[in-house]
């Protein structure tokens, strides 16, 4: 499993520059997605507050992802991430200064719109630079090696997902949010340090500056390339119904399992050991049957929300975490590396700006899974959007032929 030929991606220079400033990123986004709903449900004891954070955080996010990806295929793709790690840098200070300030606390009652606020921010961040984080690996690795540096990409993002939720929560009750919120802020500047020294990548095309137009000739392609059509769909309803459960996981910590801060690091952690082990796999297998992995990876994640949402021990919710993790990296790297695969390069920014709208429709998902939680109780909530993944998923199994024959 660990021959030298899993790691083929990092001989490469530039995919290492690239590597460090995604680990700087992702590593801040990872401890505040955990701590931020940890925050605001404390501060506001509302399932519906939390999932209107992360609606705040998707309107703005599917609302600039088709001009973030017309953005990435005209702009450099090293000055929109610079631009955009910055902005994110200035958004966690913010956050740290008033909780350091006292003004966001819990004595002063409806402090929570401050969260709200700059989760659209982040939103609006996410939005325009994500759809050029995605494409530009396709700029700095040879063709045969996309497979490989994606899922690489997802082991570090998933080795962050392992270790900075524990850590976050952690520092949550040893030392207080505002310590985390500093501690993010630096993370985003380390990312900055390693883009600037990037080179630029690619070529940027030069056209008529007509956004809109833009736009639907990209929707346009989409529509017309059945492959990518069905891929993008697929990985969109399956982020619908499963990623609730991650920004609904202080629920189950604090009402469910009673494990409070340290319990909910440590669980978004274990839950990082199966998209650890899900990447390392990945990264070493053959361009085959990707397409079947990716409809089993929607299975198996399912399945195990579904156990997780209804278990009561820890020990049972930490196993099934597990292959939560396995199931939604499976999920994310095959749809990233299908979608590059088969698109053209001149719409290369454009599609992957519908596939980074899944980060925007989750919030939605969370958003109504919130509803439900309120008025069903948040473990149904989670396990019945899992149970109709579920059905979905068997259906696609069982009747998308051009889907699972995918190489």
């Amino acid at each position: 499993m660990f021959n030298i030929r899993t790691f083929d991606s990092l001989k490469n220079p530039v995919f290492r520059l690239f590597y460090g400033g995604m680990l700087g990123q992702m590593a801040a986004m990872n401890m505040q997605l955990v701590v931020r709903s940890l925050l605001i449900y404390r501060l506001s004891g509302s399932a519906a507050i939390l999932g209107l954070m992360a609606l705040a955080n998707a309107v703005p996010m599917v609302s600039l992802s088709l001009f973030g990806g017309v953005v990435a295929d005209r702009v450099q793709k090293k000055y929109v991430l610079l631009t955009g790690q910055s902005c994110s840098a200035v958004v966690s200070l913010i956050v740290a200064i008033t909780l350091t300030t006292g003004y966001l606390s819990a004595e002063r009652a409806g402090s929570w719109w401050i969260l709200i606020v700059t989760a659209t921010l982040q939103g609006i961040i996410m939005g325009i630079m994500m759809p050029s984080r995605q494409a530009i690996i396709a700029e700095i690795v040879e063709p045969n090696l996309l497979l490989n540096a994606v899922s690489l990409n997802t082991l570090g993002m998933n080795s962050l997902r392992f270790l900075t939720p524990a850590i976050g929560g952690l520092i949550v009750d040893y030392s207080g949010f505002d310590t985390v919120y500093y501690t993010t802020t630096v993370m985003y500047i380390v990312a900055v340090i390693f883009i600037a020294k990037m080179p630029v990548t690619g070529t940027v095309r030069i056209g008529p500056n007509n956004t809109l137009k833009d736009i639907k000739d990209g929707l346009r392609y989409i529509r017309h390339e059945p492959n990518i059509l069905l891929i993008l769909l697929f990985a969109l309803v399956v982020v619908v119904f499963s990623r609730p459960y991650q920004f609904l996981l202080p629920i189950f910590t604090d009402d469910v399992l009673k494990v409070g801060a340290t319990g909910l690091g440590i669980l978004m952690s274990v839950s990082g050991v199966g998209a650890i082990f899900a990447s390392t796999i990945l990264a070493t297998m053959p361009n085959r049957k990707r397409g079947l992995l990716f409809l089993l990876s929607g299975l198996i994640l399912s399945l195990a929300l579904i156990g997780f949402a209804f278990s009561q021990t820890w020990i049972i919710s930490l196993a099934l975490i597990t292959f939560v993790g396995v199931g939604d990296t499976g999920r994310m790297t095959l749809a990233n590396t299908l979608v590059q695969y088969y698109v053209d390069n001149q719409y290369r920014g454009r599609v992957m700006s519908i596939l980074i709208m899944e980060f925007g429709l989750m919030s939605f998902g969370v958003f109504f899974a919130g509803l439900l939680a309120d008025v069903i109780g948040v473990q149904w909530s989670v396990g019945g959007l899992a149970a109709v993944l579920t059905f979905l998923s068997i259906t696609m199994l069982c009747f998308s032929r051009r889907l699972r024959t995918l190489d």
